[in-house]
């Protein structure tokens, strides 16, 4: 059985188990299992197929004693900087897109007219609307830019969220010793 507890040794290392509490836990374990041979009970039956599995056991004996995450989270925490790196690209493009939009005025909106129709009033006294092409008079006005504000600030506020997450997923990722 001692190299059951020498494996289970190794996988504590790997998973960055402090050396102390690995060297604790694999003496209980070395006298649970001693015990239970005194008491003529097989190690099987002491420790079930987990015998076959020394790296599962020692990895869910650190994960209930909260040395480590429980290995049935890591799945989610895999995926979850995918998710993260998803949306923080959006946000970036949604900034990058609005700010060049307001940087460059386009699209903008013309309203060409060729007189005034009566429900318009004439314009200003001392203004000068030069004539078009064709005597109309040609009237430019960047009617979106007051989208492309909102998408902005959505953009800064969406990409300040994504900081704040990137930086709880950095504190809450399971530290993990070198293999």
């Amino acid at each position: 059985m001692s190299d059951f507890v020498e494996q289970c040794r190794r996988e504590w290392q790997r998973l960055g188990v402090p050396d102390p509490l690995a060297e604790e836990m694999a003496a209980d374990l070395t006298s649970d299992l001693a015990d239970a041979e005194s008491e003529g009970v097989s190690a099987e039956e002491f420790l079930g197929s987990t015998v076959f599995d020394p790296r599962s056991f020692a990895a869910s004996w650190a994960a209930e004693r909260g040395v480590i995450p429980d290995p049935t989270s890591r799945g989610n925490a895999r995926r979850r900087p995918l998710v993260l790196a998803a949306f923080t690209t959006i946000a970036a493009i949604a900034l990058i897109g609005a700010a060049l939009l307001l940087l460059t005025g386009n699209p903008k909106v013309t309203l060409k007219t060729s007189g005034l129709p009566a429900h318009l009033s004439s314009p200003p006294a001392g203004s000068v609307v030069p004539p078009g092409p064709g005597g109309q008079v040609l009237i430019g006005r960047n009617l979106s830019a007051p989208v492309e504000w909102i998408l902005l600030l959505f953009a800064i506020v969406a990409l300040g969220f994504a900081a704040w997450l990137w930086s709880k997923w950095g504190r809450s990722r399971p530290t993990v010793a070198p293999a």
